[in-house]
C-alpha cells in the first residue's frame, strides 16, 4: 500500500495525488476537495474495468488525526465491461466510498506496519490511486452481467438467447442411447428394404 518508495518519481500535487501541507497536523483539522481526474491507466478486473481517460469524480474529506491524514469520501466513474453470460459489451458506474489512512512519516503506526499495510504521505503528499485501485478490484464483479437476467448463450449453437425465436432449442439425444438409435434406423432401413424386395418378388 505504499504511495512511495526509493527509486520512483517524486510526485506532484494533482490527478489522485493530493497536497496536504495546507491541513497542518493539529487533529481534527479538516479539508474538503472535489476533483475531476482522467484514469491514466485502466482501473478494475479483467471484464469491467474503468477505461483509460474515464474521468473519475473525487469528493473526499482529508482530516489530521495523531498518525496522519484520515480520506474518506466518494469515488465514482463510468465503466465498461464484457457479459460473462453473453459476452456482450456493457457500461456501468463505479461508485465506492474510500475509507483510508495515510500514515505520517515517523509515527508509530508508519514504524509499526509493513510496507504494503497501511498508505503512507510522502512529502506532504497523499496518492490517492492505489487506494482507488485495491477498492475497485473489491467492489466489482469478477462476473459482470449486463443485466441481472441475462440469458446469456445457447449451449449448443452459441446465439444470443435473448435475440434468439421464442422456444429455441435443439434436441440433445443421450450419447449412450446414440449408438442403438444408429442400430434400430439401420434395421428399420433393412427391413424396409427386405419388405420392398418381397412385395416386388411376389408382383412379379
Amino acid at each position: 500500500m505504499s504511495s512511495h518508495s526509493s527509486g520512483s518519481p517524486r510526485l506532484h500535487d494533482g490527478g489522485f495525488v493530493l497536497d496536504v501541507r495546507s491541513l497542518g497536523r493539529r487533529p481534527g483539522s479538516t479539508r474538503t476537495l472535489t476533483r475531476s481526474v482522467p484514469a491514466k491507466s485502466r482501473i478494475g478486473l479483467d471484464l469491467v474495468a474503468v477505461p483509460v481517460g474515464a474521468e473519475v469524480e473525487l469528493d473526499v474529506r482529508l482530516e489530521a488525526v495523531s498518525e496522519g491524514v484520515l480520506v474518506t469520501g466518494t469515488v465514482r466513474a463510468d465503466t465498461e465491461g464484457e457479459c460473462s453470460r453473453c459476452l456482450e459489451p456493457f457500461t456501468g458506474e463505479l461508485d465506492i466510498y474510500l475509507t483510508e489512512l495515510f500514515a505520517y512519516p515517523n509515527s508509530a503506526t508508519e514504524e509499526t506496519t509493513e510496507e504494503d499495510e497501511v498508505y503512507r504521505i510522502v512529502d506532504d503528499l497523499v496518492d490517492l490511486e492505489p487506494a482507488i485501485v485495491n477498492a475497485a478490484g473489491l467492489e466489482l464483479p469478477l462476473q459482470p452481467l449486463c443485466s441481472e437476467d441475462c440469458q446469456g448463450l445457447c449451449p449448443e449453437c452459441g446465439v444470443r438467447l435473448a435475440i434468439a425465436e421464442s422456444g429455441h432449442g435443439h434436441e440433445i439425444l443421450d450419447p449412450r442411447w446414440a449408438a442403438l438409435a444408429g442400430k434400430v434406423d439401420a434395421d428399420a432401413a433393412s427391413q424396409s428394404s427386405k419388405s420392398r424386395v418381397n412385395t416386388e418378388a411376389e408382383e412379379k
